[in-house]
């Protein structure tokens, strides 16, 4: 029996985790109390303010670790080199995601706090990174004889998790002109949850790519990739 290869395991672990994740942080949907918590104008990060918000911190970590791995299948596929744009937007997601962690979600009806807004900004750079990696590495192999397909697929999630940023776009420039808040002119919990499963999305056919990359014998460098570890470009 083949030995599977570091990147292919890193790919299905990858998407293992964030399979997991998205179990975790979907039960705090149905589950009292925190089912209580509307989805369609709440936020995904309110369930950390719950008494099971450990398990919303949890499943979010869990969603970082994942993405960490696939980042690293991506790249030991030979998908990606390691210093490109589309790497450092991958890499920026997951620590975006740790950082909404360790700065929870504030109530800001009590007032302005530091926490708060670095958990705020955090989340923000966490929602557009992902999209916009997704479209760097889609587009860096557009026309790849072999990968052209899968690339596709990542730039197409890519710009729909972009259009589902959208709605909060255009409700903070319409704000100055209504004198409605952003996050009430739009159904902010149910824009965040379409967004958040998009990026799930792009995880997932990443890894899907980096697996299925991973196990062509012999590899199918992507065109910007480097070789796979172990292997001289002068053996493909």
């Amino acid at each position: 029996m083949a030995r599977m290869s570091a990147p292919r395991w890193l790919a299905i672990v990858g998407a293992g985790t964030v399979g997991a994740a998205v179990l975790v942080i979907g039960l705090l949907h149905v589950v009292p109390p925190s089912s209580a918590i509307s989805p369609y104008r709440r936020t995904i990060s309110e369930y950390a303010l719950t008494e099971v918000g450990v398990l919303f911190n949890v499943g979010v970590l869990m969603l970082a670790a994942g993405s960490v791995a696939t980042m690293l299948a991506v790249v030991g596929a030979g998908l990606v080199p390691r210093r490109s744009a589309g790497v450092a937007a991958l890499l920026t997601w997951s620590v975006a995601l740790a950082v909404v962690v360790y700065f929870p979600k504030h109530n800001w009806a009590v007032g302005p706090s530091f926490e708060g807004t670095v958990h705020r900004y955090a989340g923000v750079v966490a929602f557009l990174s992902l999209p916009i990696g997704a479209l760097l590495i889609g587009r860096a192999s557009w026309s790849h004889p072999r990968w052209r397909g899968y690339a596709r697929w990542i730039w197409g999630l890519g710009l729909w998790s972009s259009l589902c940023f959208t709605p909060i776009v255009a409700a903070i420039v319409a704000q100055r002109w209504t004198g409605v808040p952003w996050w009430q002119a739009i159904p902010l919990g149910a824009v965040e949850r379409a967004l958040t499963l998009s990026e799930v999305g792009i995880v997932l056919a990443l890894a899907w790519w980096a697996a299925r990359a991973a196990a062509e014998d012999p590899p199918v460098v992507a065109q910007g990739g480097a070789a796979p570890a172990g292997e001289a470009p002068g053996m493909r």
